[in-house]
Parts: C-alpha cells; sequence; structure tokens
C-alpha cells in the first residue's frame, strides 16, 4: 500500500521514538496531507529522518495510531497476522479455563494496533472499530482471524461516525448466527450476552477480578448497593458470594429486565432483590435523607453523565460523589470505589478518595486495588490505555 510522508513536529518526535503509539492531533506538520482515513503514514522528523509507520484514523484520542517502527516493513496483510497472532498465543492459558470463556483476544494499542479491538465469547469473536481509519483495513483483518482461530461466528461493532455516535447496523459478519443471548461463563458464573444490541453487550470484561473477589471475600452476609448497576453484574457476584440482599440502581429504564434475566440466568430470584430504574444522584439524597446505610456500596460510575437535573464528570466531581456513598455506608462497611477515566491515575484517584473522607470526617482503610486483568495487555508507553482504577475500602468510623 502506499505511503504517505508526514513531518512530526520537533516537541512530540522522541516521545514516538520511544514507543508512545498515539498519533497525536498537534504532532503532525503536514495536516494538509491528512486526505483520507486508512492511510499508511510514513512518519519522519523535520530532517525526514524516520521515525515509524502508522495509519490515520480519526478518534477523540488523536489522528491515528503508530503500528511499528520498521522502516522495512510493510504494513499488509503479513503485518497483520503476526501481530493477531502474537496476541493469540499471549492468550492461550485463557483459552483452556474451564471456568470462563469470555475474554478480551486483541486490545488496541496494548497489543500493536490501536483502535481495534477483539474479544472472546464462548466461540463467538466480536470486533469492534473504533475509527474509519482502522475500518479501511477489516478485510486483511479478517481474514487473518478466520485463519488463526476456529469460531463459531464473528460479529463486528463500527463505533464510528460523524457525530461520534454508534453504527447500529447488522453486527454479523460470518459462520453462524447466535441464537440470543449467548450464555458466558466468568469463574463459573453465568452471564447473558448479546451481540447484536447496540453498542454495548451485556457486562464489562474489564472487571472480571473485581467481581470474583466481592464473590469470594467480601459479599457474605452483606446489604449491598450497587449504584449505575447497567445489567447487575456486581449484584450477581454478591448475590452468588452470599450477601444478604442487594440493591442496583440505574437510570436505563432497560437495566430493569437484563439485571432480572443475569439473576434468573443463575438460578436466582430476582424477586429476593431490589432492582431501581432512577436515577442515582437523585437516589443518594433520596438514601440520606431516608438514612438508609449499608454493608457494601459499588460506585463504579461513567467517566461522565448526565441526567436531566445533574451532570457529573469524574475528573470533577467524584469526590462529592464518594462523600455521599460514605454517609450511607454502615462503619467497617466496605466501599468499591472504581472509574474508567483515563485523564488521572491511580495515585491521583488515590488523593480524590482521601480527600472525601477527610472532608466527611470519617477514617478508612485500603484493602485492595486492582487496574486491568491479564487479557487487557497493555502497552508500556501509553499510560492512558491503563484506564481501569479499582480501589476496595473499609469505612473505620
Amino acid at each position: 500500500m502506499k505511503e504517505t510522508t508526514i513531518r512530526v513536529k520537533k516537541n512530540y518526535v522522541n516521545k514516538l521514538r520511544i514507543g508512545y503509539p498515539l498519533i497525536e492531533k498537534d504532532a503532525l506538520m503536514d495536516n494538509n496531507k491528512l486526505k483520507k482515513e486508512g492511510m499508511i503514514l510514513r512518519l519522519v522528523d523535520e530532517q525526514h529522518r524516520f521515525i515509524a509507520k502508522g495509519y490515520y484514523g480519526k478518534q477523540n484520542k488523536g489522528n491515528g495510531w503508530v503500528l511499528h517502527d520498521e522502516k522495512n516493513t510493510s504494513i499488509d496483510k503479513a503485518f497483520f497476522k503476526e501481530t493477531l497472532k502474537k496476541a493469540i498465543d499471549y492468550r492461550r492459558k485463557m483459552y483452556q479455563q474451564k471456568d470462563t470463556n469470555a475474554f478480551r483476544v486483541f486490545n488496541g494499542e496494548g497489543d500493536g494496533i490501536g483502535g481495534m479491538t477483539i474479544d472472546y465469547y464462548a466461540g463467538y469473536y466480536l470486533i469492534q472499530w473504533y475509527s474509519q481509519g482502522i475500518y479501511t483495513f477489516r478485510n486483511n483483518i479478517l481474514d487473518v482471524l478466520k485463519e488463526l482461530v476456529d469460531y463459531q461466528g464473528i460479529y463486528e461493532k463500527k463505533r464510528f461516525n460523524k457525530g461520534g455516535q454508534y453504527i447500529d447496523d447488522d453486527d454479523f459478519v460470518c459462520g453462524e448466527r447466535a441464537k440470543m443471548p449467548i450464555l458466558v461463563q466468568e469463574n463459573g458464573v453465568n452471564f447473558a450476552v448479546y451481540l447484536n444490541e447496540g453498542a454495548m453487550v451485556g457486562f464489562f470484561l474489564d472487571q472480571r477480578d473485581v467481581r470474583q473477589v466481592i464473590r469470594s471475600h467480601y459479599a457474605k452476609g452483606k446489604k449491598v448497593l450497587n449504584t449505575f448497576s447497567y445489567t447487575g453484574a456486581f449484584s450477581v457476584f454478591a448475590a452468588l458470594g452470599g450477601a444478604i440482599k442487594t440493591t442496583s440502581v440505574d437510570l436505563a429504564n432497560r437495566s430493569r429486565a437484563k439485571t432480572r434475566e443475569q439473576f434468573m440466568v443463575n438460578h436466582i430470584n430476582p424477586d429476593e432483590h431490589d432492582i431501581i430504574v432512577e436515577d442515582i444522584f437523585h437516589y443518594f439524597k433520596y438514601a440520606i435523607k431516608k438514612k438508609l446505610l449499608f454493608d457494601m456500596v459499588i460506585l463504579d460510575p461513567p467517566s461522565f453523565a448526565k441526567s436531566k437535573k445533574f451532570t457529573f464528570s469524574a475528573a470533577k466531581d467524584y469526590t462529592d460523589l464518594l462523600k455521599q456513598t460514605i454517609a450511607i455506608t454502615q462503619k467497617q462497611g466496605i466501599i468499591v470505589v472504581s472509574t474508567n477515566c483515563s485523564t488521572f491515575n491511580i495515585e491521583q484517584f488515590k488523593d480524590m478518595i482521601h480527600r472525601a473522607f477527610i472532608e466527611s470526617k470519617h477514617a478508612y482503610n485500603i484493602l485492595e486495588t486492582f487496574s486491568l486483568p491479564y487479557d487487557f495487555h497493555l502497552n508500556d508507553h501509553f499510560k492512558e490505555g491503563n484506564y481501569l482504577k479499582v480501589v476496595l475500602i473499609e469505612k473505620k468510623s
């Protein structure tokens, strides 16, 4: 494929040379040459010395991704095959697990190709494309995936368009169409997964380790509040771990039916648990007013959320949200504090936590911390890729 030479501004050259994979929007001198997403970019410094090769693909993060730093290596089917094979080999032990058959197979820039991910769900593969640029390589990547793995079916999600919204096309690609939902297992727990219902599938693979430790070490005998609960995955694990009762709260109308379904596929009576469709910010005010107290609160908000009356930004508002959480947590209770916001690191997150407890005049103890699990392979030079930060806290007084 034809390559287009693009000069990189001086301030960005060293960053790219040491392995930073994102081609930032302000990094390039020759933006007028960026004509069509999917162009192969030969990145050079101002003296035209070679830096790396990548592709042009607009995401909110930048203008594309570096793919390798080898001057004479082409970005072609052979490149994609070598890169995907390495990622699949890295997950061999995941394929061999008896009680888990849902995990990440390819983690974007962490595995060498930014802008796409591949997940595995009990014989079915789901490719997610995050720019028109990476989507131009679709046929090569699909051909390679079909060569490298056995599969029942392959689905895809195009997570891009001009408005930044999900493109809701038919997500089926090839193989056998799955009868939805697909029942997958995570550490022996069942999940109903939908590969053909919008951008999301039903649960988030990156919280696997957190869910497991809640079940095995913290849920027994507890009254658990699961906020921003989505389809209730944390609630299911808490119930299976011996929680007395779980309360799941989410604003989305579909959350009730989806949460009931996740309970039922695990043979748990959903009528023995509370599933509330309500603005979580309003629910906090209600719980504080009614002096409700929980033994465990799971706090896993999106990086940004907006309802009719409230707007939430994790970077600005997490401390205040945690203060409300502290107010409805029993003494010696557990708070699972989680964020997927990539604009601050774990130490900054712990500072937010500390400030919330100081301002609430309560003591606390950090029990455990978690980041992304094994299958979410990371690029050590791209700290933003390690977005997940989870801290388990005991409210001591």
